[in-house]
């Protein structure tokens, strides 16, 4: 079986407090498969994954993606126990410094936001995004890029939270001038921008 879906993102940062609950997924997941009287080689072959994702899962070295645990618990008849996960799970994709922001954007109230060296992370597309991250030195890996491109548009929800905070941003004019990922991408960046809030 391919492991052609192990997409970057999804491995848990050592020291991460979110560790302890991807193992217990994992554990929990091991535990199901068992009750269907299933092995690792008859699960991954009906998920579609392969051997050895299905066991990084259970041994917790994986975050789980949602849709793999709402397909598990369908096809293990978990009775909505690996469901009940899939929030946390997608959570725990994110960085632990991305999730502390999330979670304090999502209980603000007014956020005054000011950029002086690209756009503001809450405005960026996520080619922006890739671009900006695909530029750093030392370079950063794939997994990496990928996780904070992921982590920067998850944070987009409070644009779509009731109620809505007051946002501003105050932006220097060379954030607007300056090419990441090429001209289009700044200009699709722009727009995208500023049509979020209207």
């Amino acid at each position: 079986m391919s492991e052609a879906v192990d997409e970057a993102g999804w491995d848990v940062e050592p020291g991460d407090e979110i560790e302890s609950i991807v193992q217990a997924v994992g554990r929990l997941l091991k535990v199901c498969r068992e009750a269907a009287g299933m092995t690792v080689p008859e699960l991954a072959e009906a998920m579609g994954y392969g051997e050895g994702m299905i066991r990084k899962i259970e041994r917790g070295a994986r975050i789980p993606r949602p849709e793999f645990l709402d397909k598990a618990d369908t096809l293990l008849k978990a009775q909505g126990h690996l469901r009940a996960f899939m929030e946390d799970m997608r959570k725990a994709r994110y960085p632990k410094k991305v999730r502390e922001l999330a979670e304090l954007e999502g209980r603000a109230v007014e956020m005054l936001l000011y950029g002086s060296h690209n756009l503001h992370g809450l405005l960026q597309t996520p080619e922006y995004a890739r671009a900006l991250l695909e530029m750093r030195q030392p370079s950063y890996s794939t997994d990496v890029i990928e996780r904070g491109v992921a982590a920067r548009i998850g944070r987009k929800t409070v644009f779509e939270r009731e109620p809505a905070p007051t946002l501003s941003f105050v932006q220097e004019q060379v954030t607007l001038e300056r090419p990441y990922g090429g001209k289009m991408v700044l200009r699709d960046s722009s727009n995208t921008s500023w049509k979020s809030r209207s």
